[in-house]
């Protein structure tokens, strides 16, 4: 049996053997979703609490509840995306993607690895002490690790149901669902803090101004935070917005045309999700070789996690950077941080920008054979692919690279804002749900009019 054979072998789900309708997508994406929070609070047998704490503050952009079945979240997924497109990028691993093979070595191998980084990572956070086991006995442990294993290979198949019968990708629905609740909690959250405070800074505002505490420094802790929120919302919704249109006409249609619209943030969240993965996995590494006592990539608070010195110190944005700037309080180390951290931030969402452009079919040559099939052609130009490939020469590339870089700018600046939740979780939840909307409305759109799903290609 050859490798190809393997991966075709693997286990998945399959795909639908007629155009879904709009009712019928929708129904998916919610049973998944819902399996998905059910899931969240279903907790593995035989743990102890002693270091989950730890690892909750990474957890929402991994769309993962740490303890529970959901422990490793979307982490294999974007593991093993990361690895690939590191390989497939750099020219290692010599696949086409253009091609039937090629698609299929890609596609097939992700999920092998995967599948592997599900239990690779659930053996190493059973072992080093991220999900420690209540006791060291064999079984126990053993049961540990094939409870969050498992919980990573339901992950990859809810994925899978998403992006084959539901909208979008269960990747980002799942970061969404996670950074939608924890920003549901720490605005309207009734629930009371040691100190007698409501958790939610909508409800503590309410309480702080009917207690009579109604001056700055207390308003502000409240208020700032929801403006910053607000600030960080509109921003992204504004990017989304920007694009570039190429005017198309039907070659055999005179008088009537459409216009390929080309966004400014052209890979969308993707080069995001793949690089705050990859910081994700760099400070839980880096935690859980400290907790062993390699400090080589920085310490950490024993309580919080926080780290303390060393790289992730300065990969580690300063929450309230923005807060200290409008008091007049500069403190030179976070300078240093936030300059590390959002060099980090570009330059990793500029590189894996790049490489999803060429692994994802949205090359130049893709899109260029994508508008003769649809029977369109640039007016003033020959109806070749060749020559639709060298005007989108002119957009692709550039737009690929700054896009990616104003998008992890945008992802840094937003983790200094002091918003009510991470900054790039924020971030990224907004422009999932927006890109969620827009593939909504297009099926919606096509439901209702049948000569517009043949335009749009469809069947």
């Amino acid at each position: 049996m050859n490798y190809e054979v393997l991966l075709q072998k693997l286990p998945g789900i399959t795909t639908p053997i007629k155009r879904l309708t709009f009712n019928e997508r929708i129904r998916w994406t919610l049973y998944v979703l819902v399996i998905y929070f059910a899931l969240t609070q279903i907790p593995i047998w035989g743990i102890s609490d002693a270091g989950v704490s730890q690892f909750a503050q990474v957890a929402t952009l991994l769309g993962a509840s740490f303890g529970s079945l959901m422990t490793l979240g979307i982490g294999p997924i974007v593991t093993s995306s990361i690895i690939l497109q590191l390989l497939v990028g750099a020219g290692i691993l010599g696949w086409d993607l253009s091609t039937h093979h090629g698609k299929v070595m890609f596609q097939g191998t992700q999920k092998l690895l995967a599948f592997s980084f599900a239990l690779l990572e659930a053996i190493a956070f059973t072992l080093f002490g991220a999900i420690p086991p209540a006791s060291g006995d064999p079984f126990t442990v053993c049961m540990v690790i094939f409870q969050v294993a498992l919980g990573g290979w339901l992950v990859i198949f809810l994925d899978e149901i998403v992006s084959k019968w539901g909208f979008g990708s269960g990747v980002g629905l799942f970061i969404a669902a996670g950074v939608s609740k924890e920003l549901f909690i720490k605005t309207f959250s009734i629930t009371t803090s040691p100190t007698g405070e409501f958790v939610g800074v909508m409800p503590a505002l309410i309480q702080s101004i009917a207690g009579g505490s109604v001056g700055f420094d207390t308003l502000s802790v409240y208020i700032l935070p929801v403006i910053a929120t607000l600030a960080v919302f509109g921003l992204v919704v504004y990017a989304q917005a920007m694009r570039v249109e190429i005017p198309l006409a039907f070659g055999t249609i005179r008088g009537f045309g459409r216009k390929w619209p080309l966004k400014f943030i052209y890979t969308s969240v993707m080069p995001v999700i793949l690089t705050a993965a990859l910081l994700i996995n760099l400070q839980m590494w880096s935690k859980l070789l400290a907790s062993k006592g390699l400090t080589i990539l920085g310490t950490f608070d024993a309580t919080t996690g926080t780290p303390l010195s060393g790289l992730m110190y300065y990969l580690n944005p300063p929450r309230e950077f923005m807060w200290n700037i409008l008091q007049g309080a500069i403190i030179p180390t976070d300078v240093y941080r936030v300059i590390a951290y959002t060099s980090f931030m570009v330059l990793g969402s500029m590189l894996f920008s790049i490489f999803w452009v060429s692994t994802s079919g949205m090359d130049s040559s893709s899109v260029a054979k994508q508008i003769q099939r649809s029977g369109m052609q640039i007016p003033g130009f020959r109806r070749d692919p060749r020559v639709i490939e060298r005007v989108l020469d002119r957009y692709i590339p550039a737009l690929a690279v700054l896009g990616g870089a104003f998008v992890g700018f945008l992802a840094a600046f937003a983790d200094f804002s002091g918003a009510l939740t991470s900054g790039t979780g924020l971030l990224l939840a907004v422009m999932i749900v927006y890109q969620l909307y827009e593939q909504l409305a297009q099926q919606h759109m096509e439901d209702m009019h049948p000569m517009l799903r043949k335009f749009m290609g469809g069947s």
